[in-house]
């Protein structure tokens, strides 16, 4: 996805004042120095969905799904297309926020798209949250200063299954839809409560009161049991049983809980049972068991990195850290720091890379990049 300015302005174009528009996600861009608001946009946006070759990086097809003033002025480290497409296989599936939810077939052609109304977020820090897929079934968390959802639709065709309304403020955290007992759940963080949705019926399972400001890292899941953290002005990291039911703050019934460094923008990444994370947005490597959350490694400094947006990844033995700056540090899986690798590329990288086969790919500002072995 990406959503680069036409050079139009409204004016230009006689387009009328309202009608869909919204910025990105501030939840991605917001770190120190960075900052939300400013200025409304006055240009025309084209939200482009884009396909290339994975073997050469050559483009295969580019579909514009709409062009639009956005209503908001969103994040300044940010873009507008802030949010993550999703497939299932078959159809790929994007939200663009105010602008709308978007199906398209896996050659580009736009098969529905739903139009779901206009964010408002905290400060025009801008919109972020990516849909999740599961078994047909389309969740798109809605999360802002106005009259907070959740909605599932069709992915078949964009109706709507059912739309639970949620007291929450401005959000920036993705679901996860998770299987349990025969029962499928939808986990969503915020900053009141961290909340189970009955995939099917939309039903609240299981709510957890206790999360910090502003979440943004996704939930993962550990056996039976799904691991919440957020990181803004506090710190909290709670693993709750998907056995829950009802409202458990405050129980027993949780796992465990620790609150002493979590991240903020990145996710944590769960590899062979142990949970990798940076404190805040910082270069600060914290590592737990994600059964127990026994302390693996302490706050250690990650060399070479002093601030992060993208969430690590693992492989083969490997978890690998980006910086802002564009140096990815590659650690040895273990209960100690061991840096075997640093890479860096000359440019700023706020997307979390993707592992394919024997492949990484970044995401930059202003490239994608493929790399491996020859």
């Amino acid at each position: 996805e990406t959503a680069p300015p036409r050079g139009e302005r409204r004016a230009e174009r006689g387009r009328p004042e309202g009608g869909r528009g919204g910025p990105e996600r501030g939840g991605r861009g917001r770190g120190r120095g960075g900052r939300g608001g400013g200025a409304k946009p006055t240009n025309f946006y084209d939200f482009l969905v884009i396909a290339y070759d994975r073997a050469n990086g050559e483009e295969v097809w580019r579909t514009s799904v709409t062009q639009e003033v956005p209503h908001e002025a969103g994040h300044n480290t940010n873009t507008f297309a802030s949010s993550s497409p999703v497939t299932d296989g078959e159809k790929l599936y994007m939200s663009f926020g105010s602008r709308g939810v978007f199906c398209l077939d896996l050659n580009g052609k736009q098969l529905w798209s739903v139009d779901l109304g206009q964010m408002q977020t905290r400060a025009q820090f801008g919109e972020g949250s990516s849909p999740a897929v599961h078994q047909g079934t389309l969740v798109v968390p809605w999360d802002h200063e106005g009259e907070s959802f959740i909605v599932a639709l069709d992915a078949a065709t964009g109706e709507e299954k059912w739309r639970q309304s949620r007291d929450e403020q401005t959000t920036w955290s993705t679901p996860l839809i998770t299987e349990y007992e025969g029962r499928t759940q939808v986990i969503t963080n915020g900053s009141k409560r961290v909340r189970s949705y009955d995939l099917a019926t939309g039903e609240l399972i299981w709510e957890c009161g206790g999360q910090a400001g502003n979440p943004i890292p996704s939930p993962v899941r550990f056996e039976d049991n799904v691991i919440v953290m957020t990181g803004y002005r506090g710190y909290a990291i709670y693993s709750i049983p998907l056995s829950a039911k009802g409202d458990i703050t405050d129980s027993d019934v949780i796992t465990w809980v620790e609150e002493d460094a979590a991240p903020y923008v990145p996710s944590p990444v769960l590899y062979k049972g142990q949970l990798y994370f940076v404190k805040s947005n910082n270069g600060v490597l914290v590592s737990r068991q994600a059964k127990s959350g026994e302390l693996v490694i302490d706050q250690t400094r990650l060399p070479d990195i002093s601030s992060v947006y993208a969430s690590p990844v693992a492989a083969a033995d490997h978890v690998y850290f980006t910086g802002r700056d564009g140096t990815t540090l590659v650690l040895r899986h273990g209960d100690e720091l061991e840096a075997i690798a640093t890479n860096k590329l000359d440019d700023e990288i706020d997307a979390s890379a993707a592992i394919v086969g024997d492949q990484i790919f970044l995401r930059s500002k202003s490239h994608l990049y493929c790399i491996g072995n020859k």
